[in-house]
């Protein structure tokens, strides 16, 4: 049997009672799933305010939009990002017309504070700070980089499902304007696609509502005294975006999410086992984490020198790797940027993602090790 890099897992019954109650109610959109996920999300994370969307990129968006609108930002003012990303963090800032200016990335393969001071400049506005593969890399000190320039910070937390810092959630730090999780299908609480967008100020919590709903004052459900009377009366005071989340959706994500720690745990586990056994290999790096212990580890990725030998040398074995993720600086839209990052750029050339799912036994991590070190020499 082949072995995939990413491989969701659902609690498939529980997923399904989910999904036909929906069905059987006759109500798919926006409304009492969606709310009780928000609720719940709040309670298991901390955050004051929470706002189910339908992907973690029209958070992303909405994020750079409201705080463009709150700050009276303007059109070619700049946000300081990362080059090691899926470029949904970087077109978010583009959507708004302003520019991403790359910072280079640590040990852990999160933005350097060091960098990001010396990229700050007359028209920098805004922090995006992704948690790559769950880490929190050098955040606290982002922040405090943040405080002192009056920056506002985004925490792109696609890969933060679970992540936890003596306890805490890093995205209800203080000094955290906006922080967006992904609940895409093959992250570590996956739904068919989706997310949820965690604003510090409740004001910006309601325009979120409010423009995620095409900008409409009243969304359907609220229209509604669920017992069949439709109040048809709505205002519309702001374009807004169709970027609502679903019910269905919704209702996967809350038969997922009581698992979601056993699972991160598990996850501990399995990538444990992998450095231990990369640990003694020379030629490979593994990439580092800070609090491993209460890290999601959505990703495990090593740097080695010949990647595209170790990718066809794994599906020999039928053991698929991936790469998470090449430079943004060499796509052709963000190409004004090249040679702004050298360690980006150097270490996105040997980056391989070791397949890391909740269907891999010790053992298949145990192999897949071996097959490493055994063609790293």
């Amino acid at each position: 049997m082949s072995i995939q890099v990413l491989k969701p897992k659902f609690h498939v019954d529980e997923c399904l009672a989910q999904v036909r109650e929906c069905l059987e109610k006759g109500w798919t959109g926006s409304g009492f799933k969606t709310a009780e996920l928000e609720q719940r999300w709040k309670e298991y994370t901390g955050h004051a305010n929470a706002c189910y969307l339908n992907s973690n990129t029209s958070g992303l968006h909405l994020a750079v939009d409201i705080l463009k609108r709150r700050y009276g930002w303007q059109d070619g003012d700049e946000i300081i990002s990362t080059p090691i990303t899926f470029v949904s963090t970087n077109h978010a800032i583009m959507y708004e017309g302003m520019k991403p200016c790359f910072a280079d990335v640590d040990r852990y393969l999160c933005l350097d504070p060091v960098d990001v001071e010396k990229k700050i400049g007359r028209r920098t506005r805004a922090v995006i700070f992704v948690g790559y593969g769950g880490r929190v890399g050098q955040l606290d000190k982002i922040l405090e980089i943040c405080k002192a320039h009056g920056l506002r910070l985004i925490l792109d937390a696609a890969h933060m499902a679970g992540t936890r810092v003596d306890g805490v959630f890093p995205g209800t730090w203080d000094g955290v304007d906006a922080t967006v999780y992904s609940y895409q299908a093959v992250k570590n609480l996956p739904t068919g696609d989706s997310g949820m967008i965690c604003f510090a100020d409740a004001e910006l919590d309601a325009q979120c509502r409010m423009l995620s709903w095409m900008g409409i004052n009243k969304d359907t459900y609220s229209r509604t005294d669920h017992q069949g009377t439709y109040k048809w009366n709505y205002g519309v005071d702001h374009l807004g975006f169709k970027y609502n989340g679903n019910a269905i959706m919704a209702g996967i994500a809350l038969a997922q999410l009581p698992y979601l720690d056993e699972e991160n745990a598990y996850r501990r586990k399995l990538c444990a086992i992998y450095d231990e056994a990369f640990s003694q290999n020379e030629k490979i790096h593994i990439i580092e984490a800070t609090h491993k212990e209460e890290c999601a580890y959505h990703i495990y990725e090593l740097a080695v020198p010949d990647r595209e030998g170790l990718l066809a040398e794994l599906a020999k074995h039928e053991i698929y790797g991936g790469v998470h993720y090449r430079d943004n600086t060499e796509f052709s839209m963000y190409r004004y940027a090249q040679g702004t990052c050298p360690v980006a750029h150097e270490i996105s050339q040997h980056l391989i993602t070791m397949p890391l799912h909740l269907y891999l036994t010790e053992d298949d991590v145990r192999k897949i090790a071996g097959i490493v070190n055994g063609y790293v020499v």
